[in-house]
């Protein structure tokens, strides 16, 4: 008989009874409870975190920055409560603790009393970092442990980016505010650069001026020396007249009385004294007007005199190549004398310029002294008929002899002090004029430098930015949060039991496999019996278990997809991948049983537990022990996770042909060693009539 006829035969002798039937259907049935049930169990646990009992603490006491009320604690918890990624529970540190400790809560979340206050801090002087406080207790879960570490972490990037939203968000104002300063500042630069470079020029016009004002000082000086001793002179004149007027008013009127017969005798002698003193008066007012009209004639006189000697002298004493030496000495005195007497007619001509306003209140004192000379001359031959009007134009001559002395000795003490205040003068203006080179040569530094301010702060105030409300919040969303992850998931899962499938298909399928071959004999007893060739007999025990795979798969994908809803991207050729896979692994497995009988059954579960550790189910293999690392590529396991991973959720399909090739060798060369043993047990000896070890 052919191989797909002792198949059938074997698999008909299942129909024989009520239990064989459901020892068949428990068979099929099998990997639905490794598949299915394991799969629902956690199809989409990330989707179920709200019915995970959670502790929430919010202790924050608010805080208060830049007048604004901060509530981060009460902000954040009503964020998560809105989010209903678990199950919150308000309580109190006490209770969040025990709850943490005895399993009524996972975990438990604290924002500390200071929360808000260690936030606001960013923009004081002592700036202080929030910490979110999270509790958690591995020996009531692990894995939620590690979920809520995750999703602590979006919580924490959450809370620290709104508070550098805040932060920046017055750093950019900070920067308008300087801006607009700087700009102030800017303009009140061009300005003082300007009023610098008026100054500049006040300085410098301020500068040359001292200069003239100190050389007129010092000739100022000079004059007023010389007039001073004029004035001396005239002083002391003007007081011997006034006290020969006093002697003559005081002798006529202390003999007033008997002074008439006197008079009468006298009246000549008083008349000729009256004219002398008219006369005197003429002669003193005509030297003044001379002097006035003749000084500057004859200072110009001198200097020609002084030049006329001076050459004089030079060609005849030092340019001459015989100087007579009789005549040089006395022609250099007198170049000399020119000189100086051309000085004193300058000082004079100086003292006559400067005064005229005192010498025309003298002339006019000495005119009238003159006319009441006159007027009393003109009387004096009747002063004994008019003596009462004589002694009283005595009088007011002398009176007026007084005045002129006294305005006389006034002109002497004001050219006294003035002669001192223009020493003063001439001093006081050469420091002027020292300080103002000073200030003219700083003003000059203090213009460029303020050329190089005004310069500098323009510049400083296009560098400086300055943001509106909208660029300022753009900027500042940026800043707060400058990274962000782009993510973009190439074929993504939906969920957790899509992810895991391509591991779980297989472990089933294997499973259903190996407890297949526990009720199913490796190999044929009635091909061993009938000495049949040993490849068909190895097909016949391999067949049986081949279509009773094909219906597991067909039972399995049919309750994952329309049952859990695990959605294929490719549909058919994940059914036909999987029927390959069910046909090589029911070769490994009747090959291990064939070949090693009894034993065999526990190879083949050592041989899923290496499968299992090492295809990189859970995590990517490259994050196990070297062995695992080492054994991956030599388990068919390995290349079935993968390959269903590209037919379940997509991607290139590179892996799953070479999956197919990996899979049609394990199943040739299973098949291969399985027709070896069963060659081999068509020969009987004792171990197989009295085996060491039977299941």
């Amino acid at each position: 008989m052919r191989s797909p006829g002792l198949a059938a035969l074997e698999l008909k002798r299942f129909g024989r009874g009520k239990l064989p039937r459901a020892a068949l259907v428990a068979v099929v049935l099998l990997p639905l409870l490794y598949g299915a049930l394991y799969l629902w169990s956690f199809w989409d646990p990330y989707g179920q975190l709200d019915r995970i009992p959670v502790a929430l603490v919010n202790d924050d006491k608010g805080a208060t920055a830049a007048g604004k009320k901060i509530a981060a604690g009460d902000e954040i918890t009503k964020g998560l409560r809105e989010s209903e990624v678990f199950e919150w529970h308000e309580v109190s540190e006490d209770e969040a603790r025990k709850g943490v400790e005895d399993g009524a809560y996972y975990l438990s979340l604290t924002m500390p009393a200071d929360f808000s206050a260690r936030i606001a801090s960013s923009s004081g002087d002592s700036p202080e970092t929030g910490a979110l406080q999270v509790r958690t207790n591995d020996a009531n879960n692990y894995i939620v442990g590690q979920i809520s570490r995750t999703v602590f972490s979006e919580v924490r990037t959450a809370a620290s980016t709104k508070t550098s939203r805040t932060f920046l968000d017055r750093i950019f104002i900070s920067f308008s505010g300087i801006h607009d300063a700087t700009e102030k500042a800017a303009k009140g630069a061009d300005q003082l650069k300007g009023g610098i470079g008026k100054a500049k020029k006040g300085s410098k016009d301020l500068a040359d001026g001292l200069k003239d004002a100190k050389d007129g000082s010092g000739k100022l000086a000079g004059g007023l020396v010389r007039l001073n001793k004029g004035a001396g002179d005239l002083e002391t004149g003007s007081r011997q007249v006034s006290e020969g007027t006093q002697k003559l008013a005081d002798k006529v009127n202390g003999i007033a009385a008997d002074v008439r017969p006197y008079l009468k005798d006298n009246g000549k002698s008083i008349g000729d004294s009256a004219r002398l003193v008219a006369d005197s008066s003429q002669a003193i007012r005509h030297n003044l007007d001379v002097l006035v009209k003749a000084a500057p004639a004859s200072a110009a006189l001198a200097h020609k005199s002084a030049d006329e000697l001076s050459s004089i002298y030079q060609a005849r004493c030092e340019d001459a190549l015989l100087p007579d030496a009789t005549a040089c000495p006395a022609l250099k005195r007198a170049k000399v004398t020119a000189a100086d007497v051309a000085r004193v007619a300058d000082d004079v001509n100086v003292l006559v310029t400067d005064n005229n306003g005192d010498l025309k209140k003298l002339d006019a004192r000495l005119a009238d002294l003159q006319k009441k000379a006159n007027a009393l001359a003109a009387r004096s031959p009747r002063l004994d008929e008019d003596l009462e009007s004589a002694v009283a134009q005595i009088n007011a001559l002398n009176s007026g002899a007084k005045k002129v002395a006294q305005g006389a000795d006034k002109l002497h003490t004001g050219l006294a002090g003035a002669k001192t205040g223009s020493t003063e003068l001439d001093s006081g203006v050469g420091k002027l004029k020292k300080g103002a080179g000073t200030l003219d040569g700083g003003l000059y530094q203090l213009a460029d430098g303020s050329t190089e301010l005004a310069g500098g702060l323009n510049d400083g105030v296009d560098k400086i930015p300055d943001y509106d409300k909208k660029d300022r919040d753009r900027r500042t969303e940026v800043m707060a949060d400058p990274v962000k992850l782009a993510g973009q998931s190439l074929h993504k899962a939906p969920n957790y039991g899509t992810g895991f499938a391509p591991y779980f298909i297989p472990l089933s399928l294997w499973v259903g496999s190996m407890v297949a071959y526990m009720i199913i004999q490796p190999l044929n007893r009635r091909a061993l019996a009938a000495g049949a060739s040993a490849w068909r007999i190895a097909l016949a025990g391999w067949l049986p278990v081949a279509a009773i795979g094909l219906v597991q798969v067909a039972a399995l994908m049919s309750v994952l997809h329309w049952s859990l809803g695990l959605q294929m991207a490719h549909a058919g050729a994940t059914v036909g991948f999987l029927a390959l896979v069910v046909c090589c692994f029911v070769a490994i497995i009747q090959w291990l049983n064939a070949r090693f009988g009894a034993a065999g059954r526990i190879l083949v579960l050592a041989a899923l537990m290496l499968q299992l550790t090492s295809a990189g189910g859970t995590y990517p293999v490259q994050t196990s022990p070297a062995f695992f690392n080492a054994i991956h590529p030599f388990l068919p396991m390995s290349y079935v996770v993968e390959a269903l991973r590209r037919l379940i959720t997509g991607g290139g399909l590179g892996p799953v042909w070479q999956a197919c090739a990996v899979l049609l060798a394990f199943t040739v060369g299973a098949l291969a060693l399985t027709a070896v043993s069963a060659r081999r047990k068509q020969v009987w000896t004792l171990d197989r009539l009295h085996p060491e070890l039977s299941l």
